[in-house]
């Protein structure tokens, strides 16, 4: 397998913070890569509530934001700039809409999920949107930066599902996804906060 085949199929995938991983800002972390290639990598941090509800820095958008309607902490770059995720469900989902194309304003990133340009009137991707999650921030890597933690062991490469982006129980996330993985990375999913407890 080339190295670029490797490096392109990331994209859309989560990455989940191993135990291991000592840097803070992603302690426990769920991270959905939108875009991985050999010029670096960005992502959005799934599992991080803010107190802010997206009305009060989005109007229009607040309303479309699944529950919890806040805004997330998607990262520790550019934390004063906001990144919409949506899902695209079912019938309405690009692949379903032959010849239709993308709804306006709306990116695709893998399957159903896909980036929303914030400038577009919410009005016409509302009919449209499954589920929206607003980011402040988003996560960063340079080139070669994220295959260098992954070979360190900082995170485990797992797909997402659709149900991720909006998930309900955000803080719940880390343990969920690692609960429904068909290996040995579901008993991590029993590891404790505080391994000194144990």
């Amino acid at each position: 397998m080339s190295f670029m085949t490797e490096v392109s199929s990331l994209t859309g995938r989560l990455l989940v913070a191993t135990p291991a991983l000592a840097d803070p800002n992603f302690d426990r972390a769920v991270v959905l890569l939108l875009d991985h290639d050999e010029e670096g990598s960005l992502g959005v941090v799934l599992n991080r509530p803010t107190p802010v509800d997206v009305a009060e820095i989005l109007e229009g958008w607040g309303e479309l934001a699944g529950a919890p309607g806040v805004v997330f902490q998607g990262g520790p770059v550019s934390l004063d700039s906001a990144l919409g995720v949506a899902v695209i469900p079912g019938e309405d989902a690009p692949a379903a809409r032959p010849g239709r194309g993308e709804p306006i304003g709306w990116r695709r990133v893998h399957g159903a999920i896909g980036l929303v340009d914030l400038d577009t009137p919410p009005e016409l991707l509302a009919p449209a949107l499954g589920s929206l999650r607003i980011f402040a921030g988003y996560a960063g890597w340079g080139p070669g930066q994220l295959e260098d933690e992954l070979v360190e062991g900082a995170w485990y490469v797992v797909e997402s599902e659709p149900g991720d982006v909006s998930s309900p129980d955000p803080e719940g996330l880390w343990r969920a996804v690692l609960r429904r993985q068909r290996s040995e990375l579901a008993m991590v999913a029993t590891y404790p906060d505080d391994p000194s407890l144990n």
